[in-house]
């Protein structure tokens, strides 16, 4: 069977006025009855733009020309700006960026989970600029250019942004992306390496370099001169997180420090840390004024990862426990448990997406509830927990459309309050809303 043609694409421009904004920070127009997103434009301006793809409810276009400016648009720091995906809202001021988030959020809330917060908490936020500490690059030889590219994809993401500096990633990575990309076009694997990594501790910062094919002596040699010269620790990956093994140095060591707490992490370069150093130590910080923990608390943190919530908060409660569905995390959190001298703290690890009502973590009783899942979100453990004895929940959540239906189901279903909920600026410049919510039982 002969597969249906996609629709056509008609790229003459057209005149637009923008009446809203969606959540991912295109601007909203109509045109001909039907709605379309717009990327570049802002509310209230008039653009001329192109058609980027067509479907049956909505069309989506970008911007080619600005006719009539908002006075929220301000000029984009980047010069990939456009181009590069990493970012889409840096023609938008900051301060409204954040607003933006904030109106995402409650709207979500409302629409999707039919609840409203009985305070909209201040928006927490950081640095906006040198503030990414982890991400992944892709990388690709390009022969039409005769060079290797190295960045994020493109807004279409067949292709690899052609980057020369990135300004959201700490400055020590995101001045040498030229160097990093004319190093991989200096390397005989050249062609077989589609991605680095990297993470950044606050003494380390580390590069992933994946690897198709063995590398050669004079790869590696070419790797750790990099290493040597940027001050770097290098990594090379072959196949699945298992293979990661440290080129240069020999034994390097990534961690970063909560001082407010006075604890410190020690992590792998492929795991997950939260990526704004800044807005994580405030996160930290609202969350405990929020859950209000206290000596006589035992509480439950699940989807704790390292313990970033975890270990902290053991310095203020009687009890918590920790659990986590990644293995290789819950044997570092145990770790740094240990380091820390953090006796009062204990790790599981658990797929929590499914029933966990036979575990011992589970029968042992908890008196509050942090919850710090991934985008999918936390209906299905939320469904089995026993929250008849957990008078206070707090909920961090890095997709608003989850955040929304699990409230939903905690507030019109379980009897709490949605006593508080507001946005974090994890990802400035992105259309990523990070956001934080207390519940109470009524």
């Amino acid at each position: 069977m002969a597969r249906p043609r996609p629709p056509r694409i008609d790229k003459t421009p057209f005149e637009a006025e923008i009446v809203d904004h969606s959540h991912d920070g295109r601007g909203v127009a109509r045109r001909d009855g039907k709605t379309v997103f717009i990327s570049g434009a802002l509310p209230g301006e008039r653009v001329m733009a192109e058609q980027t793809a067509k479907n049956r409810h909505f069309d989506e276009a970008r911007t080619v020309e600005v006719l009539h400016a908002s006075p929220d648009r301000v000029t984009p720091r980047c010069p990939h700006f456009g181009t590069c995906s990493g970012c889409v809202l840096q023609h938008l001021a900051e301060d409204k960026q954040i607003l933006l988030k904030q109106r995402v959020l409650l709207e979500n809330l409302e629409r999707i989970g039919h609840v409203t917060p009985q305070t909209v908490l201040p928006p927490l936020t950081g640095d906006s600029w040198g503030y990414r500490r982890k991400g992944r690059f892709s990388v690709r030889r390009v022969n039409k250019k005769d060079k290797t590219l190295v960045g994020f994809r493109e807004t279409d993401p067949r292709f690899v942004a052609d980057l020369h500096v990135c300004h959201t990633v700490i400055p020590h990575i995101g001045e040498r992306v030229e160097a990093l990309a004319d190093l991989v076009e200096g390397l005989e694997a050249r062609n077989d390496i589609p991605q680095i990594e990297f993470i950044a501790g606050d003494a380390t910062v580390a590069l992933v370099f994946r690897h198709l094919s063995p590398l050669s002596d004079a790869d590696r040699a070419a790797l750790t001169a990099f290493a040597r010269q940027h001050d770097f620790a290098i990594y090379l990956q072959s196949g699945g997180v298992d293979t990661v093994v440290a080129l240069w140095p020999e034994a390097p060591e990534l961690a970063f420090a909560l001082p407010q707490w006075n604890v410190e992490l020690v992590f792998r370069p492929l795991d997950f840390i939260q990526v704004n150093a800044t807005l994580n130590q405030k996160m930290i910080a609202r969350t405990f004024e929020l859950l209000d923990p206290q000596p006589e608390d035992r509480i439950l943190d699940l989807f704790c990862g390292l313990g970033n919530f975890t270990l902290p908060m053991a310095r203020l409660v009687g009890e918590v426990v920790g659990v986590e569905g990644e293995a290789g995390l819950v044997m570092r959190a145990r770790e740094n448990a240990g380091r820390n001298g953090l006796a009062n703290a204990h790790f599981h690890a658990a797929d929590l997406t499914e029933d966990q009502r036979g575990t011992p973590w589970m029968r042992q009783g908890f008196n509050k509830l942090l919850l710090d899942p991934p985008r999918s979100g936390a209906d299905e453990v939320l469904k089995q927990l026993p929250l008849k004895n957990i008078d206070r929940i707090v909920y961090v959540s890095c997709h608003p459309a989850s955040l929304a239906r699990d409230a939903g189901f905690l507030v019109n279903e379980r009897g709490y309050k949605l006593k508080a909920a507001g946005v974090m600026d994890m990802f400035p410049h992105t259309g990523h809303v990070e956001s934080i919510a207390l519940f109470e039982m009524k």
